[in-house]
């Protein structure tokens, strides 16, 4: 079996938010410790899902240190600390190091749409070499449908050959099992986690170091149970079954826009009717969108 840098399930976990808009500490933290203790192996807090870059510097600083002095362990989080500006990304990356933090998953400068691998190398170059710290475990995001960027084989190729030991995955959220296949082919030992449940398993099979995904934030037990069985063919039963639930409870999270569905989702499951709110310009379901949710989530295995 190949052995990565990092590997495991990670949920890109959600944010919750109070009346005022502030991130909600409390129910962070206590959603961090439910996410590991139903199987994830680790928490990537601070993506996509999490919806990050509504967030101030100091707002993602102080989700980061109250998670900590909750109680998670710090080797259990992988935030995102990539953003537009490289100082502000080198400051991000510095603190979460500070906190006892070692792996960070990191979008590139994104505002500047149609730059060259080469401006590309540079800026993580520039970032990697300002925080110049060799704790840190970089796990690249990809993810250009949202981002405007794309980061190609050869891009990564280049980053893993300057940083081998900083540069060990990338988060492939574009959806395109042939873009992993080919990370896969190109660089053996380098981890790389489908952002799409569903493409944890055949990846997996083909060298797969896990998956960071939306919809572990409701069903973490079953995506550690494909993880963990997934090459055991006395489990193949136990993986088929917890695959099915998985696609189900994904196709669920997509029947209206994701992430105000996963957070309402998440909110129904626990009776946390904070996990309603977005902060904006994202909008939160409706009252008659919850309404039309409850009764398909309650029939999900």
């Amino acid at each position: 079996m190949t052995s990565f840098a990092i590997s495991g399930v990670f949920s890109a976990a959600a944010t919750p938010i109070n009346a005022d808009l502030s991130p909600d500490h409390g129910l962070l933290a206590k959603h961090c410790q439910r996410l590991l203790d139903e199987g994830c192996h680790g928490v990537a807090l601070l993506g996509t899902t999490g919806e990050a870059n509504s967030f101030s510097l100091g707002e993602r600083k102080a989700m980061l240190e109250s998670v900590i002095k909750a109680g998670v362990a710090a080797d259990r989080l992988m935030p995102g600390t990539g953003v537009a500006a490289i100082p502000e990304t080198i400051e991000l990356t510095r603190h979460a190091l500070s906190l006892g933090i070692d792996k960070v998953v990191m979008l590139p400068p994104f505002y500047y749409k149609g730059v060259s691998d080469d401006g590309l190398f540079d800026a993580y170059s520039r970032i990697l070499e300002g925080v110049a710290d060799d704790r840190l475990k970089v796990v690249l995001y990809h993810i250009p449908q949202v981002s405007g960027i794309s980061l190609s084989v050869e891009l990564v190729g280049h980053l893993i050959e300057a940083f081998p030991k900083t540069v060990v995955g990338i988060k492939e959220s574009k959806g395109d099992l042939a873009n992993m296949q080919a990370l896969l082919k190109a660089y053996p030992g380098f981890a790389v986690f489908p952002g799409a449940d569903p493409l944890m398993l055949p990846l997996l099979r083909e060298g797969g170091a896990g998956c960071i995904t939306a919809t572990s934030n409701l069903i973490a037990d079953s995506l550690r149970t494909v993880f963990d069985g997934h090459a055991d063919a006395a489990a193949a039963a136990k993986v088929e079954a917890a695959q099915a639930r998985i696609n189900a409870w994904r196709n669920l999270s997509n029947s209206y826009a994701q992430i105000p569905t996963i957070k309402a989702m998440v909110g129904l499951k626990h009776g946390e009717k904070a996990w309603q709110r977005l902060r904006p310009p994202l909008v939160g379901l409706g009252e008659s969108e919850i309404a039309a949710l409850r009764p398909q989530l309650e029939r999900l295995p």
